[in-house]
C-alpha cells in the first residue's frame, strides 16, 4: 500500500498543474491519460489496484483529494483540515476525527488551488485569507501562513441539496407548529423578518425555509459573499460580492450591491448576512418600499440584534444621529428570530420576537420563549405585528 501511495503522489503531482490550468477541465482525457501512466507506471499491480489508483489520482488531481469520501457523505455538516496531518468532521452537531492525512502541506495547497481557480479567488502570502464555494454551494474558507502557525487550514461548511421547508423544520425539532404558522403569515404578509444567532447556528438554514413560504409570483434578489441560499422559486436574481483582483482593484462589497438591487425592481431583498456598514442601506431599503426582506445577523439575542444592526448601519460614517438610525430600524424591522446550536448539537428556535417601540426607543417583545426544551407562546401579537398581518 506505500508503494501504491507513492505512485499515487507521484501522478498526481504532475497532472495537478496541468488540471488546474482550466476553470473546467475536461475530466475524460486526464482520466485517459492516467490510466495510460498507470499501466505504464504499476504495471505489476493487479487489474482492481490499478483501477483503485486510477480513482485515487482522479480524485487527487481533479477532485479534493482525501477529502472526496467526506464530501460525498451526506451525515457530514462540516469538514475541517486543521493541517495536512489533521482532519475532523462534524456529524450530527459533534466533532469527531476522521483519520485521514495528507501527504505534506503542498497537498493541501494543491487542494486550495482546485477550490480557488474555478471561483476566482485565490490564496497566497498577499492574500493569506479567502471564502469560496464548491459547485454543490458548500462555503469554504481557507487560511495559511504566515496567518496560520500549523500550517494550511481548510474549513468547509457542507449545506444540503434540497434544503428544509418550515415543516421539515418542525419535524425535526428546529421549530415548534405554532411558531412556525406565525412566521409563515409574516412572509406571506411581507414583514421583514432578521434571523440572529451564533456562527453555525442555523441561520441561513432557517432563512433558506422561510424564503419557502414567499410566493412564485414575486421577483427576489439575494445578496451574499459567499453563495448559499437555495431559493426554489423561479424569479430568482443571485448576487455575488467580489474580492479585489491582485492588483488591489475591481472589488464590489455588499454594500454596493444592495444599493443597485433597488434599481432592479425587486419585490424581495434577501441578504445573506449583513455584517457591516451595508446595515444602513438594507434599512433604507426597508423603509422604501421594499417590504418582505429578510437578512441574519450574528448576535447573542433579539434585542442584541437590533443594537448590533444598529452599531452596522452607524459604521457608514454619514454623520447620523444614533437616535435617527434607531428610528429606521424602528420603522423597518418587524419580526426578529433567534436561533442557537445546544449542546448535543442540535438547533433549535429559542426565541421569536416583535420589534417594538418602547418609550421612544426600540425595543423587543418575545412572543415565543423556549423552555424545558419547548417553545411556548408567551403573549400574542401587538397591534403593529397584527395590522401588518391584516388581523386588526
Amino acid at each position: 500500500m506505500a508503494e501504491l501511495d507513492r505512485i499515487a503522489d507521484g501522478l498526481r503531482r504532475r497532472l495537478a498543474d496541468e488540471a488546474l490550468k482550466s476553470d473546467r477541465p475536461d475530466t475524460a482525457p486526464v482520466a485517459e491519460q492516467v490510466a495510460a501512466l498507470v499501466r505504464e507506471q504499476a504495471a505489476p499491480l493487479s487489474e482492481d489496484q490499478q483501477g483503485e489508483l486510477v480513482t485515487r489520482v482522479l480524485a487527487g488531481t481533479l477532485g479534493l483529494g482525501p477529502l472526496e469520501p467526506l464530501i460525498a457523505d451526506p451525515d457530514v455538516e462540516e469538514v475541517m483540515v486543521n493541517g495536512p496531518q489533521s482532519v475532523l468532521v462534524e456529524r450530527r452537531g459533534r466533532i469527531e476525527p476522521t483519520g485521514i492525512r495528507f501527504t505534506d502541506a503542498e497537498e493541501v495547497m494543491h487542494l486550495m488551488e482546485r477550490i480557488l481557480t474555478p471561483a476566482g479567488r485565490r490564496v497566497d502570502e498577499a492574500s493569506p485569507l479567502v471564502d469560496a464555494r464548491l459547485a454543490d454551494g458548500s462555503r469554504v474558507n481557507c487560511v495559511i501562513s504566515p496567518l496560520s502557525l500549523d500550517g494550511p487550514i481548510v474549513t468547509i461548511r457542507r449545506f444540503r441539496a434540497s434544503g428544509f421547508d418550515l415543516e421539515g423544520l418542525t419535524s425535526n425539532g428546529t421549530l415548534d407548529r405554532p411558531a412556525a404558522d406565525l412566521l409563515s403569515r409574516c412572509v406571506a404578509a411581507r414583514a421583514n423578518l432578521v434571523v440572529s444567532g451564533g456562527t453555525g447556528s442555523g441561520k441561513t438554514t432557517l432563512l433558506n425555509a422561510l424564503s419557502r413560504e414567499i410566493g412564485p409570483e414575486e421577483r427576489i434578489i439575494t445578496i451574499e459573499d459567499a453563495a448559499e441560499l437555495r431559493l426554489q422559486q423561479d424569479h430568482v436574481i443571485r448576487l455575488e460580492s467580489r474580492p479585489p483582483n491582485l492588483e488591489g482593484r475591481g472589488e464590489v462589497t455588499i454594500r454596493q450591491l444592495v444599493r443597485n438591487a433597488m434599481r432592479m425592481r425587486p419585490d424581495r431583498i434577501i441578504v445573506g448576512e449583513v455584517r457591516g456598514p451595508e446595515a444602513l442601506d438594507m434599512l433604507q431599503a426597508l423603509n422604501t418600499g421594499h417590504d418582505g426582506s429578510m437578512t441574519t445577523v450574528h448576535a447573542n439575542g433579539p434585542a442584541d440584534a437590533l443594537r448590533r444592526i444598529e452599531t452596522l448601519a452607524l459604521m457608514a460614517e454619514l454623520g447620523l444621529p444614533h437616535a435617527a438610525v434607531r428610528q429606521q430600524v424602528a420603522s423597518a424591522l418587524d419580526v426578529v428570530v433567534h436561533v442557537e446550536r445546544e449542546r448535543d448539537g442540535s438547533r433549535r428556535v429559542v426565541e421569536v420576537s416583535e420589534v417594538v417601540r418602547v418609550a421612544g426607543q426600540v425595543g423587543v417583545r418575545s412572543l415565543f420563549e423556549r423552555r424545558a426544551g419547548q417553545l411556548h407562546e408567551v403573549a400574542v401579537a401587538g397591534p403593529g405585528l397584527r395590522a401588518r398581518l391584516g388581523e386588526e
